[in-house]
């Protein structure tokens, strides 16, 4: 079975609900067709539903059982507009000036997200990050144990005996340009408890460089072996998490090839039990990350999928401008599975004004 056969598999017996802020754009509507044909949720498009009726029947899309929410006429929107009018960002707002906020895609699907009315958030098809990570930010809820917000690509090399089962996570390439030390290690227990979930258990983590354990002592170099250190301290402080007696394991600083090469590994770190076996790799800065990510797809037929944004109680995920509707679709699916452990992990509260006095 095909690492998306057993994602999908999982999210079958488990079937969750997507919002796409992108509602009207035509790949979104292919792709929330394709989840449903899939019988992996529900998906639910934002925007005006004249245009998007329009647009699905522009492209030959049938919209049978997907459903679609208009903002300008939902009937959530007084209850967000008290919401979001508690919070201190809001609160000298006129409520005309406030709803011309939450009416927007973007904004809406983030209330809808934190609420609880869907399980999970796909959007970026037509915007920079921005305009999609703003309405996150400043209305979901943050993990308590997470000092930032990034995010991770989950990478598919066929035919390549890397990671697992050529499987590999790559972080942060879309979110924290230059990371500090403390949030690097965060970004890496983000994504190693993702990584986790998705292979069912735990994932080996390694922190590159251009050094390998000491062979250079130039300060990015120390920086990442400082950052594996406090990634394990961190490991250790929230290992209750997922179930797992022993949740990562993390090595670092190494070189991209000692963390993938067996061969290479036995040479130089003989003893690790993450180099030549990495299936989890954790970038110095964004620089590094993105670069990766963009040539690995240019290079080889790797296929990418995410970013899928961590440290928030609630998933989402952010996809490329260019992505096709398989692409968004296959987002959708990984952050319905993440959703299905973020139930167990992080429950919705009762009381709605606990949840947003905890908002940024």
């Amino acid at each position: 079975m095909s690492f998306l056969e057993t994602v999908y598999a999982k999210l079958r017996r488990h079937p969750k609900r997507i919002v796409f802020p992108d509602g009207h754009d035509p790949r979104v509507i292919r792709a929330a067709r394709i989840f449903n044909d899939r019988g992996l949720g529900v998906a639910v498009l934002v925007g005006n539903k004249s245009e998007i009726r329009s647009v699905a029947k522009a492209n030959d899309i049938s919209l049978e059982l997907v459903a679609i929410i208009d903002p300008e006429t939902s009937s959530e929107m007084p209850r967000f507009l008290q919401l979001a009018g508690r919070l201190e960002r809001y609160r000298s707002s006129e409520p005309e000036d406030l709803r011309s906020v939450l009416v927007t895609p973007n904004y809406f699907a983030a209330m809808m997200l934190q609420f609880g009315l869907v399980d999970g958030l796909v959007g970026g098809v037509n915007a920079y990050s921005g305009s999609l990570y703003r309405p996150l930010l400043q209305l979901i809820k943050p993990l308590a144990h997470a000092s930032v917000v990034s995010s991770a690509m989950v990478v598919e090399v066929p035919g390549k005996e890397l990671g697992d089962n050529g499987v590999l996570f790559f972080a942060d390439c879309g979110a924290v340009p230059e990371p500090t030390v403390e949030q690097l290690a965060s970004i890496g227990v983000q994504t190693g408890m993702l990584a986790r979930q998705v292979f069912g258990r735990a994932p080996r983590i390694a922190f590159l460089s251009f050094s390998t354990h000491g062979s250079s002592s130039h300060p990015s170099a120390s920086k990442m072996a400082a950052a594996a250190a406090q990634a394990r301290e961190l490991a250790i402080r929230i290992g209750g998490v997922g179930g797992l007696d022993r949740p990562m394991e993390i090595d670092g600083e190494l070189q991209a090839d000692t963390a993938l090469d067996p061969e290479i590994a036995r040479i130089k770190l003989p003893d690790s039990l993450v180099a030549g076996q990495a299936n989890v790799l954790i970038f110095p800065d964004l620089n590094s990350g993105n670069i990766a990510a963009k040539l690995i797809q240019q290079l080889s037929d790797a296929r990418l999928y995410g970013q899928i944004i961590l440290g928030l109680s609630r998933p989402a995920a952010e996809v490329s401008r260019v992505a096709n509707s398989e692409e968004i679709a296959t987002a959708a699916a990984l952050i319905g599975l993440q959703a299905i452990e973020y139930r167990k992990l992080y429950p919705l509260t009762d009381d709605p004004m606990d949840v947003m006095r905890h908002v940024h």
